[in-house]
């Protein structure tokens, strides 16, 4: 398993952003959902965590077949999805992922979002990430994949008509106020023998692109999602899923691939008993099993 703490800073502050990540996640999801692949929400409902208060449960498959690198592709279907489950108690999340063809491949993102430009070396309060471990991505200046720039989301030009922020400079995260921290403790494991370090450091490099590009959105997107209220960003989302689904389900072949796709007999989740006691959200989890993520074990992958 491989472990980085990433800290990406944002001219923002946490309140804000409650609103600002809703919208961005929403539009994104839309926005790569096309040719039968993308994000189908599977569940969005509220939850509540008797520490963080009321919060939001969300599952959703992510189809991204074409998107995978050549050599992977030699050991997976044609067709297959990725399933992320999300407990959202804002300003904490976690967030988790697994695999429909792989039970050894999962992901674990443990966020909590502070008002301070990165510095808190102990985040999640408990044992420090080791500094080695620590990731600072710059919204500004750290490069992104070609294919992912915009010149109306360039930061060093981005300016916000309804907030007066912008454009960055050098040394912004020391010097703007506002200023927040999105810090995200991630643990991904591929445990197939010959691929683990390739394939988690793939999924490493990956990671910190899409925080990269989902956390410059967030912030030249501004004035589209500033002034919304929750109830507002939540109609959005729902408007959103909702069209992202249809889109999903009008694809030609779509009915066809998503019964033919791969299936386990169980689904394994990073998130076991120990962590969701550590949530605090073990009782409400569990009370219904179609939800609960599962202890990791060895799962007979034969489909139902």
């Amino acid at each position: 398993m491989l472990m980085k703490e990433y800290r990406i800073c944002m001219p923002l502050t946490v309140e804000e952003y409650r609103i600002g990540q809703l919208y961005m996640i929403s539009r994104h999801s839309s926005e790569q959902s096309h040719g039968g692949e993308g994000v189908e929400v599977i569940c969005n409902e509220p939850q509540t965590h008797p520490q963080h208060g009321l919060g939001q449960f969300t599952e959703k498959r992510i189809h991204l077949s074409s998107k995978l690198p050549s050599w992977i592709k030699m050991f997976v279907p044609r067709i297959f999805y990725i399933t992320e489950k999300a407990w959202n108690f804002y300003p904490y999340t976690i967030t988790e992922f697994t695999c429909s063809f792989f039970p050894k491949f999962h992901i674990r993102i443990e966020t909590r979002f502070e008002n301070n430009n990165g510095n808190n070396d102990n985040a999640f309060e408990d044992i420090p990430t080791p500094k080695e471990s620590v990731i600072h991505l710059d919204i500004l200046s750290d490069k992104i994949p070609e294919k992912h720039y915009e010149q109306k989301e360039d930061l060093s030009s981005w300016r916000s008509a309804k907030t007066g922020r912008g454009p960055l400079r050098a040394g912004w995260r020391n010097e703007s106020l506002p200023v927040m921290c999105s810090y995200k403790r991630v643990e991904c494991s591929f445990e197939v023998y010959g691929l683990q370090g390739k394939t988690e450091e793939f999924i490493h490099k990956n990671i910190r692109d899409i925080l990269l590009v989902g956390h410059r959105q967030a912030v030249a997107w501004t004035d589209e999602w500033h002034g919304m209220t929750l109830e507002d960003v939540r109609r959005f989302e729902k408007e959103l899923q909702e069209q992202t689904n249809n889109k999903l389900k009008s694809a030609p072949g779509r009915g066809e691939v998503s019964n033919s796709a791969p299936r386990i007999s169980r689904s394994v989740s990073v998130a076991d008993e120990l962590s969701l006691k550590k949530m605090g959200v073990v009782d409400e989890v569990t009370t219904d099993s179609s939800r609960r993520p599962q202890s990791p074990m060895r799962v007979n992958s034969t489909p139902k």
